[in-house]
């Protein structure tokens, strides 16, 4: 884990972020000894995101076959859903 204060930062801003690219590992900022922000790898963080809309989409498919369930409703029907929206 790597940390420097943000003043650190400024001035020697290259070589955090070629720290951050090369190592894959954050490099927190620091102020006042607090963690504010971190410098990470642009494909890292791609990758991170990526990974948050696909927990967010189980999530959301988790729900749904809770909310079906509980209600005892079935899916939509592909063929009923294009119609509704005018794709059929």
């Amino acid at each position: 884990m790597i940390e420097m204060t943000v003043t650190d930062a400024r001035s020697r801003l290259s070589e955090a972020v070629d720290t951050a690219r090369v190592n894959h590992e954050p490099v927190y900022l620091l102020r006042r000894g607090r963690r504010v922000a971190a410098l990470i790898d642009a494909e890292d963080l791609a990758t991170l995101i990526e990974a948050a809309e696909d927990l967010a989409d189980l999530r959301a498919a988790h729900a749904a076959r809770t909310e079906m369930t509980d209600t005892g409703e079935g899916p939509v029907p592909w063929e009923e859903v294009k119609a509704e929206l005018g794709l059929a």
